[in-house]
């Protein structure tokens, strides 16, 4: 997929899961809560397949690590920060529902979690290990 069509497709996607967010918000809809996140979830999909596809291809016998592409370990801190992003769309989404009587420091969790993460590997970014030569 090019990156033209992964800019428009995350255009789209956001585009209509803000439509119907506020649809819902201003009351004009009485939709399911998990129906206004399905925009969210379908790209969330999308991507965490491309990205397991991704990976089972550093499994394949013949691949050839030294081409530039982000190692295993990257590429699987991608796919846990997708699946943290996804479970805490789910816990707000039953606690928006009232299916589950949690409190929101809980349903926040996974989200901290991520962003805790993504600040670490932020951190390694700017501060590669030093290697002496």
């Amino acid at each position: 997929m090019s990156l033209a069509q992964r800019v428009l497709l995350t255009w789209v996607f956001t585009l209509v899961f803000l439509i119907m967010l506020v649809l819902k918000l201003d009351g004009k809809v009485q939709w399911n809560w998990f129906l206004i996140f399905l925009p969210v979830w379908v790209f969330d999909g999308i991507l965490i397949l491309m990205l397991a596809i991704k990976m089972v291809g550093h499994c394949k016998p013949g691949y050839d690590a030294r081409n530039g592409s982000p190692d295993l370990r990257l590429r699987a801190w991608y796919l846990a920060a997708m699946l943290l992003k996804l479970g805490f769309c789910l816990t707000l989404c039953a606690k928006l529902e009232k299916l589950a009587d949690v409190k929101l420091t809980f349903v926040c969790i996974p989200l901290w979690t991520m962003l805790l993460g993504a600040l670490v590997e932020l951190g390694l970014n700017i501060f590669p290990e030093r290697r002496e030569a």
